[in-house]
């Protein structure tokens, strides 16, 4: 039997951890675009826009990502279609993705004070100058922290992907256990890569917090 030394061990994980950043970013950007769009149909005027949007985060966010995952990748094998794993696990983080990012920005332009609102429309500010000028500005700032502390769930989430057979940090843990008969060596390396890959971005979220809270307290 072939002896594997921990240094083979961790570059095999360390391969493998790209594929976790890339579908982290891939993920995050694809559902900060789309819950741009979720965000604008949820606050805006048409009753029918708010109604799709709510219907659409409700149902991203009160389903396991696991069964998203599922018919992601087996839901469109029914039509015919052959769907490759990461192509699926890509789509499946996106729509997800969007229905987090887009109910966190709404609770931030909500937190917009109401007066901010009276005072642009007393200047003659149409809806869309009003949120342009004055109410996406601040509730940018407000949304920052919270935003960076999602993208720790959607490095978290890309490990439930796995299921589905891309080959991501915790799908070669796997692959590499089965080779090496070191599972404690393996998932041992694979939760420290997890966790320098979600630490930093946790600590800035809390760091940007604080920075956030200082500002207003001096305001």
């Amino acid at each position: 039997m072939m002896e594997f030394s921990t240094w083979d061990i961790l570059r095999n994980l360390l391969l493998a951890a790209r594929w976790t950043i890339l579908l982290s970013l891939v993920s995050f950007l694809g559902g900060g675009i789309l819950g741009v769009a979720l965000l604008f149909l949820r606050i805006g005027r048409a009753r029918a826009g708010r109604i799709f949007a709510r219907g659409y985060i409700e149902l991203f966010q009160g389903t396991p990502l696991l069964m998203q995952l599922f018919l992601a990748f087996f839901g469109l094998g029914l039509f015919g279609v052959d769907v490759p794993a990461w192509l699926a696990a890509g789509l499946a983080l996106v729509l997800w993705t969007a229905s987090f990012l887009a109910e966190i920005w709404r609770g931030c332009v909500e937190s917009v004070a109401k007066g901010q609102w009276e005072a642009s429309a007393s200047l003659g500010m149409g809806y869309v100058q009003q949120m342009r000028h004055v109410i996406l500005p601040q509730a940018l700032r407000v949304a920052v922290p919270p935003t960076v502390g999602f993208s720790v769930q959607v490095v978290k989430g890309t490990a439930l992907t796995s299921i589905i057979g891309f080959v991501e940090l915790s799908k070669a843990g796997t692959v590499v256990t089965n080779a090496t008969f070191q599972p404690f060596t393996v998932y041992g390396l694979v939760a420290l890569i997890y966790f320098a890959l979600c630490w930093p971005l946790s600590r800035s979220s809390q760091i940007l917090e604080r920075k956030l809270n200082a500002a207003h307290r001096h305001h």
